[in-house]
């Protein structure tokens, strides 16, 4: 199947089996490999992309239903508030799960700028909850998501 998908700003035509995973497109045909597995089931998060805005699982998603749509992975442009959130909070250690708090982050920051609010810890906390972290207490990935959402505000 042929699928016309925006990937991280630029248009990429692409042959592929309809129910492939978008994660192993990501990963494989496209060598995006910031964007990683952990669970395959959709439990963890670390496979976390923005499918036109929406964070999704993309371990969960056929490919064929991003044809035409804007996919945005971790080594797209827009990250610099929560990248740096996550740098100056020490939110990060092995690298797996990351990726994915990063770009649920961003989508959750932006959720909080669009709707004129300042978040939450709570809110923080809901917004990550599906996403998994198994070497590091949430405290600075908390801290992170605030301080992100703070700038870009």
């Amino acid at each position: 199947m042929k699928i016309v998908v925006r990937m991280n700003g630029i248009e990429r035509e692409l042959e592929v089996e309809p129910l492939r995973r978008l994660l192993d497109v990501v990963r494989v045909e496209l060598g995006l490999t910031g964007t990683k597995e952990g669970c395959g089931e959709g439990e963890c998060g670390a496979c976390t992309v923005l499918v036109d805005g929406v964070a999704v699982n993309s371990c969960l998603v056929p490919v064929c239903q991003v044809d035409g749509a804007r996919v945005t992975t971790i080594e797209g442009s827009g990250f610099e508030p929560e990248q740096r959130a996550f740098l100056e909070e020490g939110a990060a250690q092995c690298g797996i799960c990351t990726p994915g708090m990063i770009v649920m982050t961003r989508a959750f920051t932006e959720r909080c700028s669009a709707e004129g609010r300042v978040p939450t810890l709570d809110d923080a906390r809901t917004a990550l909850a599906g996403n998994l972290c198994r070497c590091t207490g949430y405290g600075a990935i908390l801290r992170a998501a605030l301080a992100a959402a703070k700038e870009r505000a």
